[in-house]
């Protein structure tokens, strides 16, 4: 079996020089620490420490031309939010010795480099509410310019050909943003050395597990309840992925919590007040930083930001599958790229100008079907109850399977949009560029057209899974064994008591 990670349908145009990555000595990826050095640096402006922060920062950070360009208003579904891309990456410095190897539970990679930990960091437009969005590395999605490969080869990619740090930041940047519809505004990424160093000065953290795990490849050995593990533990911890029920997406839930619980041990007193631990935490944070920003101005946006109003989620996803390309097995995580847009309009909030129009008339509105839900006929039996509401509704259609039932439209057509979200209880509206119209998607969470209210007010019972009420347009149970889809739900891990699995 394949076990290369940047495998595509086809040879990348870039040329193609297959990256180190994926061995088994290499035991796993590298979670971020930045959140919590980013967090640290945003409560240290409400201070007096700002200047000292400044200039602790300024030295060994790189600076990187990530982001190039403006986003569209009508592409930027969250308005004046900020998306902050976090980058951990598997790369071993050249020079670093066998002790230093040993400490990290690895081996010297040659220098190769991939990125092995994909998070969005949104944070709302006055900074007192963050979600942390997990990209699994293993998903297997649309490069431009290169054709389908995993995530985490995206960097690798656009560091060919002269790209350089700054090429793979900026096609990874493009990926997402294709992927997820959100704007990335800011990009950071750490190593894995980088992680070590800022744990270890951060001091001993505590976590809770539901049950015991141990695992040769990552280091991992801890019981079940509550542990104190220092630097090397904890990087155990997070990198673990051998073992897991679901491999690399429980792994992003190692890395969400470990996170969420940095985050409480940082912004503690006794953290924030000790002088000398926190110029050691900052120098240790600078050295491995690359940035296409002021860290210390992008950490004033956060000040208000408490742990407990640090969300986690991940993706959704339609399994695990193992698939051939060019004629060798490749293991990959599916994602539900349908519905990953609804997904993340849910954590972000609808569009102000979503929110703030008017409903349209049903005679005013058209809009078309398409099944994602896996039910034969469900488009068309859509279709029908729609009709009889009082839309147009435009031919039926298909498309990639779904689990978000949801109602797509462009910008300017929010209020037709809402008038058929009115009918389809449950359903998320999403702004996107993709279509032209409005087009209701059906997916497999079994939300459905609420029927017209029969004589004497009662409506008909709509059925699952997109049925509708009228016999001739009953869909029916299609065979096929198509993957069901599956997402992570928010969860806030950074309160105190929390244990995982």
């Amino acid at each position: 079996m394949s076990i290369e990670p940047e495998e595509t349908t086809r040879r990348a145009r870039r040329g193609f020089v297959p990256p180190r990555h994926g061995r088994q000595k290499r035991r796993g990826g590298v979670v971020l620490p930045a959140v919590a050095g980013v967090l640290t640096m945003g409560l240290l402006l409400s201070g007096g420490y700002a200047a000292y922060a400044y200039g602790s920062l300024s030295n060994g950070v790189t600076k990187i031309n990530a982001i190039t360009g403006g986003t569209d208003k009508k592409d930027d579904v969250d308005g004046q939010a900020q998306n902050i891309l976090l980058v951990g990456d598997d790369h071993r410095p050249d020079n670093a010795t066998p002790e230093q190897m040993a400490e990290l539970s690895t081996q010297s990679d040659g220098g190769a480099t991939n990125t092995d930990t994909m998070i969005v960091l949104h944070i709302n437009e006055d900074g007192s509410q963050a979600t942390m969005i997990s990209f699994p590395r293993d998903s297997y999605v649309d490069i431009p310019g290169v054709g389908k490969g995993k995530l985490n080869s995206a960097f690798y990619y656009g560091t060919l050909n002269g790209g350089g740090d700054t090429g793979g930041a900026k096609l990874l940047i493009q990926t997402i943003q294709n992927l997820s519809g959100l704007s990335i505004d800011h990009y950071v990424r750490v190593s894995l050395l980088g992680f070590y160093q800022v744990v270890k000065e951060l001091g001993p953290v505590d976590v809770c597990l539901n049950q015991a795990t141990k695992d040769r490849y990552s280091g991992v050995d801890l019981p079940a309840g509550k542990s104190t593990l220092d630097a090397k533990q904890a990087l155990s911890f997070v990198r673990q992925r051998h073992g897991l029920p679901n491999g690399d997406l429980d792994r992003n839930v190692r890395q969400q919590y470990f996170l969420s619980q940095e985050a409480r041990k940082v912004l503690s007193a006794g953290t924030l007040l000790n002088p000398v631990k926190m110029g050691n935490i900052l120098r240790a944070v600078g050295g491995s930083i690359q940035t296409d920003t002021d860290l210390v101005n992008l950490a004033s946006q956060m000040r208000n930001l408490r742990p407990g109003n640090i969300k986690s989620a991940t993706i959704p996803t339609l399994g695990t599958p193992t698939i051939t390309v060019n004629g060798s097995a490749l293991s990959i995580v599916q994602v539900d790229t349908v519905g990953l847009p609804a997904f993340v309009q849910g954590l972000v909030g609808e569009p102000e100008e979503y929110a703030k129009v008017g409903r349209a008339q049903p005679g005013n509105t058209k809009v078309t079907v398409l099944n994602g839900s896996g039910v034969t006929g469900a488009a068309t039996a859509a279709g029908t109850v729609l009709t009889a509401r009082g839309f147009t509704v435009g031919t039926p259609g298909s498309s990639e399977l779904t689990k978000a039932t949801q109602v797509q439209y462009p910008a300017g057509m929010e209020g037709q949009a809402k008038a058929v979200a009115a009918v389809v209880p449950g359903a998320v509206a999403v702004r996107t560029s993709a279509v032209t119209g409005v087009t209701l998607v059906l997916g497999s969470d079994g939300k459905a057209v609420t029927p017209v209210p029969a004589a004497g007010g009662a409506a008909s019972t709509p059925a699952t899974g997109g049925e509708a009420s009228a016999p001739a347009a009953k869909p029916s149970k299609s065979a096929s064994s198509e993957p069901k889809p599956t997402s992570t739900d928010v969860k806030a891990y950074g309160k105190e008591g929390v244990c995982i699995n």
